[in-house]
């Protein structure tokens, strides 16, 4: 089997469940893009439309539902392909991977990934299930160039 260091792109759709300590669950439904060495779209369509591009210096936001985007440095550098690389197997299908004091639980199903999940910095337990992925596959670079509308407002953080 291949590992999962040897990904070095990652499409799919994908579902995000976000649990709180009172055990209420918010989901949120699109799709991701991911190249090496460290791209990524994800493209929020429910329940809002969100597109969030990430390289290895910034976060860009685009809100079109209140017209703003915002812009944020990136410090901790989180680089997905990196972390997933560095997995280590704990059992049939089952990866755990420490990346910033977090830990990453990332299930695989005939040699995709299937989900991956952690506790967040507000102590939620998030989960991302994935389907209809590809990996490996070529993934045109501009797609990963935020398309800011000129009249939307921009907030730099």
């Amino acid at each position: 089997m291949a590992s999962l260091g040897d990904i070095v792109s990652f499409q799919a759709d994908f579902t995000q469940s976000v649990t709180d300590d009172k055990k209420k669950v918010l989901t949120y439904n699109g799709s991701v893009l991911a190249s090496k060495p460290q791209n990524a779209l994800w493209r929020y369509s429910k329940p809002v439309n969100k597109d969030v591009y990430i390289n290895s210096r910034r976060v860009t936001i685009i809100e079109p539902e209140i017209e703003q985007v915002i812009i944020k440095r990136i410090e901790s550098n989180f680089d997905f392909f990196n972390m997933i690389k560095n997995a280590k197997k704990v059992e049939k299908n089952i990866y755990m991977a420490i990346y910033k004091d977090s830990e990453f639980t990332i299930t695989t199903k005939d040699e995709l990934i299937k989900s991956i999940s952690y506790i967040d910095e507000f102590e939620n337990s998030v989960e991302v299930v994935f389907d209809n992925q590809k990996q490996n596959d070529k993934i045109n670079k501009e797609l990963f160039i935020p398309n800011i509308p000129l009249e939307f407002d921009i907030v730099r953080d």
